[in-house]
Order: C-alpha cells, then sequence, then structure tokens
C-alpha cells in the first residue's frame, strides 16, 4: 500500500476500503457460503446468518497482532521490498484461479441449483469447514489470515504507518481494515442465509448474478495487479488512485447485489 499525501486520514479510508474489497474476496465468499449452509442445514440459523462476521473477526484480529508485531520488529528498519513483490504475484494467481473456478462453477451449475463459490484455502481446512460454534468459526477466519498475500498486507500497514507515529497508528490502520472486512463478510453471511430460505428460482438467479460478478472481479483485481508489475503506465496511473479503484469496485458489487435483490421482490408473490 503506498503512501497518500495528507497525513493519516485519507489512509485510514484506504484502509478501511481495502478491507471491505478484500472481504469480497472468492475465497472467503467461497468459505462463508460454506460454513453458512452448514450451520443452517442443522437448523442453527442464527449462527448462520452470523457466520461471515465471526469469520471476518478471527480473520481481522491476525491482522491486527501481525500488523503491531511487525511495526514493532521493524521499528528501526524496513520491511524487505520483496515482501510487497511476492504479495502481489501469490495475489495474483489466486484471484485468476479463483475466477476461472467460479466462472465454471457459474456455468457448469444446473438450473435448479444454487451457484455455491468454490474456494481455494477452504479446501485445506478439513473438519473446521463445518464449525458449529462461534469461537470456531473466528478460529477458522483466523486461519485464512496465515496467508502470504495478507500477512504481507498486515506489513505493508506497519511500515506505511511508520511515517505517522509507529505502532497505534499500525493498529489504528490495521483496525480499519478489519472494520470494512467485518462489513462485507457479515453482509455476504446474511445473504447467503437469506438465499438458503428461499431456494426458489429467484434466489438460483440472484446466486448466479453474484456468482459472475465475485469472478469478474477476481479476474479484474488480478489484471490491475500484474498490470502494475508489466506496464510502468499502468502503474503510474494506479498510483494514487488506490482508494478510488477499490470504492469503484465495491460499488459495482454494490449495484448487482441490489439489483439481485429487486428480481428477488419484484418476482416475489404479491
Amino acid at each position: 500500500m503506498d503512501a497518500m499525501h495528507g497525513g493519516i486520514y485519507p489512509l485510514v479510508a484506504l484502509a478501511f476500503v481495502l478491507g471491505m474489497k478484500h472481504g469480497m474476496d472468492a475465497d472467503h465468499l467461497a468459505t462463508i457460503d460454506g460454513l453458512t449452509r452448514f450451520n443452517a442445514a442443522a437448523g442453527r440459523r442464527r449462527l448462520a446468518r452470523l457466520c461471515g462476521f465471526l469469520f471476518s473477526v478471527g480473520h481481522g484480529l491476525v491482522v491486527c497482532v501481525v500488523a503491531v508485531a511487525t511495526s514493532m520488529l521493524f521499528q528501526q528498519g524496513a520491511v524487505p521490498a520483496w515482501m510487497d513483490d511476492v504479495g502481489a504475484w501469490v495475489s495474483a494467481f489466486f484471484l485468476l484461479l479463483l475466477g476461472m473456478l467460479n466462472l465454471y462453477a457459474v456455468f457448469s451449475t444446473p438450473s435448479h441449483e444454487m451457484v455455491q463459490m468454490i474456494g481455494i484455502k477452504g479446501r485445506w481446512l478439513g473438519s473446521f469447514r463445518r464449525a458449529s460454534h462461534p469461537v470456531l468459526i473466528a478460529l477458522v477466519g483466523a486461519l485464512f489470515a496465515l496467508s502470504f498475500d495478507t500477512l504481507s498486507q498486515a506489513a505493508l500497514f506497519s511500515t506505511t504507518a511508520m511515517q505517522y507515529g509507529g505502532i497505534a497508528h499500525a493498529l489504528l490502520l490495521a483496525c480499519c481494515f478489519m472494520a470494512g472486512m467485518m462489513a462485507t463478510d457479515a453482509a455476504n453471511g446474511l445473504w447467503i442465509s437469506h438465499l438458503l430460505q428461499r431456494a426458489d428460482a429467484t434466489a438460483r438467479s440472484a446466486s448466479r448474478i453474484m456468482g459472475v460478478t465475485v469472478a469478474l472481479l477476481s479476474l479484474l483485481v488480478a489484471a490491475l495487479g500484474l498490470s502494475r508489475k508489466f506496464f510502468p503506465e499502468a502503474a503510474a496511473w494506479q498510483e494514487g488512485r488506490e482508494l478510488s479503484i477499490g470504492f469503484a469496485i465495491i460499488v459495482v458489487v454494490a449495484v448487482c447485489f441490489l439489483l439481485a435483490r429487486y428480481g428477488q421482490r419484484a418476482s416475489a408473490p404479491a
């Protein structure tokens, strides 16, 4: 995350928007989808609605701990530059893979079924994917944070915040990132729970709209990240526009969500 002019406040806004964008990661959505389905099928509807929120709490706490620890560790130095590069490549690889897998899921799912998001990290969690206790769901989110792209993001919060005062500012940025992620992950959990309760033709159509949206955005974000590495002009254009780009992505998802919701209401019996 590049430093922005104008003090800490633009960085706070950027961290929040990046957190919201991170919460739309297809891996997040797929795991929250699975946790919500499992608990809804077991009759734990209240817990099912909270799966996204609990997942993001565990995930965000790890980001906060890593941001503070990195700030303390590198207080007298700098985080190695290679961490940013490796984090960008790892993130782009997984976003491309997830985008293609979820497009395949949308077009291969039979018309009488709801689309179920496909994730990669969730496959490594084994029985944790069937967590039925709030603490275990938060633990799943924490385990998700133990990946290089997430940890490098937290480390970059620290290095940026050190320009403004150090540990307290690193924690502030990490908390804002966590808050943004909680907003989108909690909304996703509520959305999936709502679709499962309906399970009708309109819900199936809505799941396809969101599936295509998330898949295409995964490919778009990966393309933006790779363009920074291969094309200096693209890197120069994106410089200082991180907040606008992140906000635009959130607006696109929100519009698609509202269209899906409108379709549900329009087709609902009077």
